[in-house]
């Protein structure tokens, strides 16, 4: 059961829900204008905020993404199997939908499925399946159906248009989804109710290739499968050939040889010239130096000392001659000593220049030999083939799995559907005890709202696009007898399905599914729902006006048991759900 919806914003109003009927109560506030309205009070918001904390997808426009209650952190209390002391609490924001709290730690590989030491984050996807696990036992592989979708039955939204028919969610729901989930919750065979959902792709598939079909282009872009046939035989013949081919291929030793000889002269080449570049730059070094080992003159020297009144003997002017005789020498053996090594390092770079010529020579032959023999290119040649052959191949493949789809078409799509028809009319009549189950249910409902002897029923039939389940009650066809139809319908599978283990026990209904109706059907359904719930050990929570609600109280409900504390009105600052207007 729902325990209780919070919020951490302290303008928002708690409720706390009990066992059997919740009614939550909107009125008209004492000092409230005829511009005021109780559609903005937070009736249809209450529903929205629990599919939100169940699991529900939440985009733009969802109540809970809006601005001013994007960051609120939303809570939701509900009894939990396994959970500690019963009940789990589960939170989330609008900010970050994408995950939820819970307060309490999942054990998915133990009996008890959750134990204490939360809070702890999950992933929305993950709380999901976990609903799914734990409030609809389903466990293992199960396509075609959805606890979302099962949840959406359960607690319908006025805002997805779920009011419209009863064995509809969405007004774009389709309709073999629909059959699945409600076929899961009334115990009938829900697999081959799925069986539709493939049926009806293949046909949509059908149809789409069926108007490509008036393209001219057709036949070229797709063909027929007889044609296809036979071009794919002949192409993978030609891939198995080419792949023989590429198998057996051999290089032979020469060609191994000549390309490890073009290697090593390549490599010889390029030290060489490393080689030059050393002593070119050396070169450069030493005819510098030639050019600065210059003589240097020293008669500079007796003009200066005469200048400054000093006369220089003959003796100190012997020894400067004999300084710059010695100067002279250093000079000249340093100039020979540089052009014998100028000579050596031009003699090297003439040899390598010499020795490249040679070597260039020799790559350029055993390059023409590698290019003359072919060996390696065929090689490449015809890996190249081989791969676009097998592209091929694959082309044609999609194209003949394009042209089966559309040929097979209308004949094998009917045969499979008639298949699947005659196997859901045997499963039917082997649960009789099921279907039957759920039309007295319904039948009953539907009579004590209205009276004893109305015809009311359920139709299981399988029919040609979906399992048919149609609810009738002998009736006008009024917006208020639809209304009640879906109620009945709503209880009843909530009542099947948390009987026999396969859905919780809780079911919700907006205000909505009591536009238009007869007070007097009000207070016979809300005194059903108390009594049902009662003895189903169940949970029904409704949304209502106040002026619906004293309708029904003036026939004899006496609704004070079932009302929760909070009232919400239509005063624009205070007067509804979240406590402030936005």
């Amino acid at each position: 059961m729902l325990r209780r919806l919070t919020a951490d914003d302290p303008r928002f109003r708690s409720l706390d829900f009990g066992s059997g009927l919740n009614l939550l109560v909107a009125e008209t506030a004492a000092d409230s204008s005829d511009k005021d309205s109780r559609n903005g009070t937070g009736k249809s918001s209450m529903v929205e905020l629990l599919h939100f904390l169940l699991g529900a997808r939440a985009d733009k426009k969802h109540v809970a993404a809006r601005k001013q209650l994007r960051d609120i952190f939303l809570g939701l209390e509900l009894d939990w199997p396994g959970a500690e002391g019963g009940r789990l609490t589960v939170r989330r924001r609008g900010v970050r939908p994408e995950t939820v709290l819970l307060d309490q730690r999942p054990e998915p590989d133990t009996d008890a499925i959750f134990s204490v030491g939360g809070p702890v984050e999950i992933a929305t996807v993950e709380w999901t399946r976990l609903i799914e696990e734990k409030l609809f036992g389903l466990r293992g592989e199960h396509k075609g159906l959805s606890g979302r979708t099962m949840l959406s039955f359960l607690i319908r939204r006025v805002s997805s248009h779920a009011f419209n028919t009863p064995t509809r969610t969405n007004g774009q729901q389709p309709e073999a989804d629909a059959a699945a989930n409600l076929a899961y919750l009334l115990g009938l065979d829900w697999k081959l109710a799925a069986g539709y959902r493939e049926i009806s792709a293949r046909e949509a598939t059908r149809r789409q290739l069926r108007q490509a079909v008036n393209d001219p282009v057709w036949g070229r872009i797709v063909g027929s499968t007889s044609e296809l046939r036979g071009q794919i035989t002949i192409a993978e013949e030609e891939v198995r050939r080419l792949e023989e081919q590429v198998k057996a291929f051999r290089v032979v030793p020469q060609y191994e040889e000549l390309k490890h000889r073009a290697d090593d002269i390549d490599r010889g080449i390029r030290s060489s010239n490393a080689q030059d570049a050393v002593d070119r730059r050396n070169l450069s070094d030493l005819k510098a130096a030639v050019t600065e080992a210059t003589d240097h003159d020293v008669r500079y020297l007796e003009p200066v000392y005469r200048e400054l009144g000093i006369l220089l003997g003959d003796q100190v002017k012997r020894r400067f001659t004999d300084v710059k005789g010695f100067h002279e020498s250093i000079v000249r053996n340093r100039r020979r000593y540089l052009a014998e090594e100028i000579q050596t390092i031009e003699a090297r770079l003439a040899q390598r220049a010499a020795e490249r010529e040679v070597l260039g020579t020799e790559l350029e032959r055993v390059l023409h030999t590698l290019d003359e023999g072919g060996a390696l290119e065929a090689l490449t040649a015809l890996q190249q083939a081989l791969a676009q052959k097998q592209a091929f191949v694959e082309a044609l493949r999609h194209r003949y799995e394009a042209a089966q789809t559309l040929e097979a078409g209308a004949l094998e799509i009917k045969a499979k559907r008639l298949q699947l028809q005659t196997a859901l009319k045997s499963d039917l009549d082997e649960r009789a005890r099921q279907t039957d189950e759920a039309t007295v249910l319904f039948s009953e409902f539907a009579q004590r709202l209205y009276e004893p002897g109305r015809l009311a029923y359920l139709e299981f039939d399988a029919g040609p696009s979906s399992l048919k389940i149609v609810p009738h009650v002998d009736s006008d066809d009024s917006r208020g007898i639809g209304n009640m139809v879906i109620f009945c319908f709503d209880l009843t599978t909530a009542v099947v399905a948390h009987r026999h283990g396969r859905g919780p026990d809780f079911l919700v209904h907006d205000s909505h599914l009591f536009d238009g109706v007869d007070a007097r059907q009000v207070r016979r359904a809300l005194e059903l729902a108390a009594e049902v719930t009662e003895r189903e050990g169940m949970q029904y929570i409704a949304t209502l006006n106040s002026d619906d609600l004293q309708k029904a109280e003036h026939l004899g409900f006496d609704a004070s048991p079932h009302l929760l504390s909070v009232r919400l009105n239509d005063r624009y600052d205070d007067g509804g759900l979240f406590g402030f207007r936005f």
